[in-house]
C-alpha cells in the first residue's frame, strides 16, 4: 500500500492505494468517528463490492446501513440526493455517522454532496471503484449533482477524512471505463508533468490492458499531482486549480449537448482536450508535433478524438454556463506546450471556430 498526503493543515487527509484495501475494515475504522455509518453505492458496484465491505466494517465493530441507488449519470440529480436524504432520516443517522461512497465518480459526487449538506455536514470517505474516480473526482473536495441545464451545476467543496483507491477493483471495470479514466491520467501530464506525459506515452497499452504495476504508478502519480494543486487552490479562486480542467469546458458541452450518460465523462473530455489543443494552435501557441503526440496518446487509449458537432453557436451557449464563467466571459484552459497550461478568456471567436471545424465529426 503505498498514501499520498492532500496536505490541507487541520483537514488534511490521506488517499491509500493498493490492491485488496476494500477488505481492509481496520483501514476504515481508523478514520469514523462513532461506530456506525452509512454505505452509499449503486446498482452496479453492489454486488461486486458491497458485501465485501459491509463485512470488513462488521469485523471492525462498525454498524452498517447500506444504501443502493440505481447507476448512472442520468440518476446525479435532486431526486436520487432525496431517496439519500430519505434513507438518512428513516435510519436516523447522526451528526457522527459517516457516509462513504463505494462506487465510481456519480457515486462520490453525489454522496459527497449529500454528506456536505446532511444535518449542515457529516464525515465522508471516499471508497473510488473506477479508474477515474480514483485518480480524479474522489480527490480534492468537488461534490456535485447534474442540473438538467449544466453537468455539476449544484454542489459544494466538501473534503473526505480519507480516500481509499483499491486498484484490484479495476479488474471488473469495462474497458470503456478505463479508457474514459486514462483521459484524467494523460490529462496530468499534458497539464504540467511532461516526464509523466513521456512515461505515459512508453506503457499506454499497459495501463489499457490493466498491467497491476503500471496502473499502481499511474494511479498514485495521478493522484500525487492533483494533491499538489488542490493543496495550492483548494476552492479554485486563484487559478491553479482551473488547471485541472483541460478539457472539461468543451466536454461538459458535449455530455450536455448529447444528453448525460451518452458518454462517459472521460470520453467528453478526452475530445475536449483536442478541441482545446486544437485552440492553442489556431491561437499560434500550441506546436503540431505537440497537437499530434495529445490526439495519438488519446486515440491509444481507446478514447474519442473527434466531438459532435453542435455547431459553434451552440457550443457557445452551452459553455456559457460553464463554472468558470466570470463576469460574463467564458474562461478557457489552454496550452504553450506539453506541461504548459494557462487559464484565459482572451480566445479570439476565429481561433474557436477553426478549431471546432478540425475537431468534430462531418458524418
Amino acid at each position: 500500500m503505498q498514501t499520498v498526503e492532500v496536505a490541507l493543515t487541520a483537514r488534511s487527509y490521506p488517499i491509500y492505494i493498493g490492491e485488496q484495501l476494500l477488505a481492509r475494515g481496520d483501514l476504515l475504522a481508523r478514520h469514523l468517528p462513532q461506530k456506525r455509518a452509512a454505505v452509499i453505492t449503486d446498482t452496479t458496484v453492489a454486488p461486486l463490492y458491497l458485501d465485501v465491505v459491509t463485512r470488513a466494517l462488521t469485523a471492525a465493530d462498525i454498524a452498517v446501513t447500506p444504501i443502493v441507488l440505481p447507476a448512472g449519470e442520468t440518476h446525479k440529480n435532486s431526486e436520487t440526493l432525496n431517496a439519500v436524504f430519505d434513507a438518512l432520516i428513516l435510519n436516523r443517522c447522526e451528526r457522527k455517522t459517516a457516509l462513504i461512497a463505494l462506487g465510481g465518480g456519480v457515486i462520490g459526487d453525489l454522496a459527497g454532496f449529500a454528506a456536505a449538506t446532511y444535518l449542515r455536514g457529516v464525515p465522508f470517505i471516499q471508497i473510488p471503484t473506477t479508474l477515474l474516480a480514483q485518480v480524479d473526482s474522489s480527490v480534492g473536495g468537488k461534490t456535485a449533482i447534474n442540473h438538467p441545464r449544466g453537468k455539476n451545476m449544484i454542489g459544494a467543496f466538501y473534503q473526505p477524512l480519507a480516500v481509499i483507491a483499491d486498484t484490484g477493483s479495476l479488474n471488473t471495470l469495462p474497458a470503456r471505463e478505463v479508457s474514459a479514466g486514462l483521459a484524467e491520467v494523460i490529462k496530468y501530464g499534458v497539464i504540467g508533468d511532461v516526464p509523466f506525459f513521456d512515461w505515459l506515452d512508453d506503457n499506454i497499452e499497459s495501463l489499457v490492458a490493466r498491467d497491476a504495476a503500471p496502473l499502481a504508478y499511474a494511479v498514485r502519480q495521478s493522484c500525487a499531482n492533483k494533491a499538489k494543486v488542490v493543496v495550492a487552490d483548494e476552492r479554485e479562486e486563484h487559478g491553479d486549480r482551473a488547471l485541472l480542467n483541460l478539457g472539461h469546458t468543451f466536454g461538459h458541452a458535449i455530455e450536455t449537448g448529447l444528453g448525460h450518460g451518452a458518454w462517459l465523462h472521460g470520453e467528453a473530455v478526452a475530445a475536449g482536450m483536442v478541441i482545446a489543443a486544437r485552440v492553442s494552435q489556431a491561437m499560434g501557441l500550441l506546436n503540431e508535433v505537440d497537437v499530434t503526440r495529445i490526439i495519438k496518446l488519446l486515440t491509444r487509449a481507446g478514447l474519442p478524438v473527434v466531438a459532435p458537432d453542435f455547431g459553434l453557436a451552440r457550443y457557445l451557449e452551452l459553455m456559457g454556463i460553464d463554472k468558470k464563467v466570470e463576469s460574463g466571459k467564458i474562461r478557457f484552459i489552454l496550452l504553450r506546450a506539453i506541461g504548459s497550461a494557462f487559464l484565459t478568456a482572451a480566445v479570439p471567436a476565429h481561433a474557436l471556430k477553426t478549431a471546432l471545424a478540425a475537431s468534430v465529426s462531418h458524418g
